[in-house]
């Protein structure tokens, strides 16, 4: 059976609570994705930014990149899955929280982010085909 490690993307960035939305864009640039998890000090999991999070909740409410950091857009506790969980929890919590990307988490600590290109390449089409239809269909 496929577990969450076997499908995540290892390796994760994290940008830091207090580095400013400019710099988690520049990153965001720099490794050609559209997530980042947010970590504070304690190298723990305290949210994930999202290019769109920069646009809808600073720029569009006129707010500076440049000074507002990362932390202020860190709400709520990130949903997470364990590294050994299954694909099929890994499948049902995005599908029950509607997310696209799931940070993955061993022992408390992040060690890997799953995306939806990550589901493509390591489920079967079928599990794939309900997760695009429950999560990324629009109605």
């Amino acid at each position: 059976m496929t577990i969450a490690r076997e499908i995540m993307h290892a390796g994760t960035t994290c940008v830091q609570e207090n580095e400013t939305l400019e710099e988690a864009a520049r990153r965001m640039q720099e490794l050609d994705v559209g997530a980042l998890p947010i970590c504070g000090p304690d190298d723990r999991l305290h949210g994930i930014i999202t290019d769109r999070d920069i646009v809808v909740k600073c720029l569009a409410k006129g707010k500076d990149p440049k000074t507002m950091t990362a932390g202020h857009l860190a709400q709520g506790k990130p949903v997470t899955i364990d590294a050994e969980a299954d694909a099929d929890q890994v499948l049902r919590a995005m599908e029950e929280h509607r997310i696209r990307r799931l940070p993955v988490v061993d022992n408390h600590r992040l060690v890997g982010m799953i995306s939806e290109a990550d589901l493509a390449r390591r489920l079967p089409e079928k599990q794939v085909g309900h997760f695009v239809e429950a999560v990324c269909a629009t109605t």
